[in-house]
């Protein structure tokens, strides 16, 4: 008994090899009915001998010389940019769109007002006194934005930047316009020397 059993034992790998040559031989080649090309597979399905995503991230870090998998650049497109500081609506969702931007809308009505004096140039001193409205809008805007936490499209950078920007153009509006020639209503001698270095 004990020398059948080896018989058998060493005799099926023999006959296994010789199986699997002849019906190698058998089919002539073929390829497996699934389509695949008779490599071997992998637990997790992929192809022996292909590369893996786990090794995609090294491959990357490799080629730039960065670690890690992603770029660190920064987008070519802007989408959106941040709300200015205090650039929220000045009035309830609730109310209509003027109402929500009264801020800028006076200070663009100030300064319509006082175009259409200098234009229009309906009395006396009319272009000096349009001229100072335009300043006095810009003083306004200051004023505006310093006193309310939230003023709308008025709000461009910074509550600093604002009031100072609106701050410094509205004065100097304001002041050109009180030293125009002739008679002017406002004489400071130190401006109107360097005006007159300044033309010559």
């Amino acid at each position: 008994m004990g020398v059948r059993a080896n018989d058998d034992s060493a005799a099926t790998p023999a006959g296994t090899d010789e199986g699997g040559a002849g019906t190698g031989a058998g089919e002539g080649g073929r390829r497996p009915a699934d389509g695949s090309d008779g490599s071997h597979g992998t637990a997790d399905g992929t192809t022996a001998g292909a590369p893996t995503d786990a090794a995609a991230p090294s491959t990357r870090a490799a080629a730039t010389g960065r670690p890690g998998s992603g770029s660190r650049r920064p987008p070519t497109v802007t989408r959106d940019t941040a709300r200015p500081e205090g650039g929220g609506r000045a009035a309830p969702g609730d109310a209509p769109a003027p109402a929500r931007q009264w801020p800028l809308l006076t200070v663009l009505g100030l300064t319509a007002l006082g175009l259409l004096i200098v234009g229009s140039d309906l009395f006396p001193h009319a272009p000096r006194i349009g001229t100072m409205l335009i300043g006095v809008a810009l003083l306004t805007g200051a004023a505006i934005r310093r006193a309310l936490p939230s003023v709308g499209m008025l709000a461009v950078r910074s509550r600093f930047t604002d009031m100072a920007a609106y701050g410094v153009l509205g004065t100097g509006i304001v002041l050109l316009a009180l030293m125009t020639q002739p008679s002017p209503w406002l004489e400071i001698p130190f401006l109107e020397d360097a005006v007159r270095f300044a033309v010559r």
